[in-house]
């Protein structure tokens, strides 16, 4: 942190003394005795005959400040003395119409003030109490807007109307402190002005996960979506605000608006492989989940097939996720299949249709699932070191090609993949 070396001579400055009172006080002050001087201005000031002296209120400024950097003082008691020291200075150019004395020192007690709270600030987030310093970086924030406002200026020191460093450190301060509503109003600084950059990502984040969940009955709604507008054009190429918004719509349980949301950014993002994937598992545990409210939905099954397909038609090729899914969903649909056709005892010709329909759809699932699964089989076999897990995937999958064989009547087939999935268990 910058260390402005501002005051060696500010407690030099004398113009013309008062009191002889006065003249005890700047001796302490010039011995730098500054509790005592802290006392005796306090007192002096006491006095109502003394109550518009202007080196007074500007000498209860520099001492409070002067104060502050004693190291022996809690960090606490260094705020509550730079805070004095500020409303003091402030109070002294109330009534000093001329500024004497800040003018002479070029304002450099403000500047000096500005650094000292944003100093403050940083040794209270180390020491972990982050009510103490966030409170420290807003003092800093307000008393570098008190110090533009004015047009004040100090060699070689810039400040910002904008200073996104220290609005971080607000930020980051009111999250350690729990104190959502602050964090969110400090980062929306950043985020009203359009800051970029990967490390500033986060605050993007955080804030559209504060709306999401504080939106009660769509009141943030458009809120969120500028703000989604806006992240998405300032990182265009990353999937955190599309898993962040269905995340939200999945929280509150509208699986038809969850669904739709899905097919919008699935057109809207044709070479994805997350959308259609993660559409096609929450589908997938629709039909066959252990809750599953969809089980025997044909029209369901037939939009996750299709929806499986673009997922592997996005699929990188060393990742076979999207066709393991398809394969276990066929399977299940065309055991689906065969059962319901089984419920169906009836003899009228109807009933007869139906059932042979049911078998019909039932073996062309099982078909397709064979041309799922030898595939499967052979990105396996091509391995020759498996994980556990495609270890665990190649097994379900000869398991599946051998019911599908023994269910076709095809007792040898059957038998070629037991015997391999046999074999799998010495790999």
């Amino acid at each position: 942190m910058k260390n402005l070396r501002i005051f060696a001579l500010l407690n030099f400055i004398t113009l013309s003394m008062n009191a002889q009172k006065m003249d005890d006080i700047n001796e302490m002050i010039d011995q730098q005795h500054f509790a005592q001087a802290r006392t005796a201005i306090d007192k002096y000031l006491d006095n109502p005959k003394k109550a518009n002296d202007i080196e007074a209120w500007y000498r209860k400024g520099t001492i409070y400040n002067s104060l502050s950097k004693e190291t022996s003082n809690s960090l606490d008691s260094m705020y509550v003395f730079k805070n004095v020291s500020f409303d003091a200075l402030k109070k002294y150019q109330q009534v000093d119409a001329k500024d004497q004395y800040l003018t002479l020192e070029n304002h450099a007690s403000y500047f000096d003030l500005y650094y000292g709270f944003y100093d403050l600030g940083a040794k209270q987030f180390n020491a972990k109490n982050y009510d103490g310093a966030l409170l420290a970086f807003k003092k800093a924030n307000e008393i570098k807007d008190f110090i533009l406002n004015k047009k004040y200026e100090y060699p070689e020191t810039k400040l910002y109307k904008l200073d996104t460093a220290l609005i971080l450190n607000i930020g980051a301060s009111a999250i350690q402190a729990k104190k959502e509503t602050e964090a969110v109003a400090s980062y929306s600084m950043l985020i009203d002005a359009n800051i970029g950059g990967a490390e500033n990502k986060e605050i993007y984040q955080y804030v559209l996960d504060y709306y999401y969940k504080n939106d009660n009955n769509g009141e943030k709604q458009s809120a969120i979506n500028e703000l989604l507008s806006k992240a998405k054009k300032l990182y265009p190429n990353d999937d955190l605000w599309i898993d962040m918004e269905l995340k939200a719509i999945s929280n509150k349980g509208d699986r038809i608006l969850l669904f739709s949301k899905y097919d919008q950014l699935i057109a809207e993002n044709p070479n994805s492989f997350l959308l259609p994937y993660n559409y096609s598992v929450e589908i997938y545990n629709d039909l066959y989940g252990k809750d599953a409210s969809k089980s025997g939905d044909w029209d369901l099954s037939n939009k996750l097939t299709d929806i499986l397909k673009i997922g592997i038609e996005n699929e990188d090729k060393a990742d076979v996720s999207a066709s393991m899914l398809m394969a276990n969903h066929l399977f299940n649909m065309s055991a689906d299949l065969i059962n319901a056709a089984k419920k169906i005892v009836g003899k009228k010709p109807e009933d007869l249709k139906k059932k042979a329909d049911l078998k019909s759809k039932a073996d062309k699932t099982m078909n397709e699932c064979i041309v799922y699964a030898d595939k499967l089989i052979s990105y396996f076999e091509a391995i020759s070191s498996k994980t556990a897990m495609q270890k665990a995937n190649y097994k379900i999958v000869l398991g599946y090609l051998s019911d599908i064989y023994f269910q076709k009547n095809n007792p040898t087939k059957a038998a070629e993949y037991d015997k391999k999935n046999a074999a799998a268990d010495k790999l």
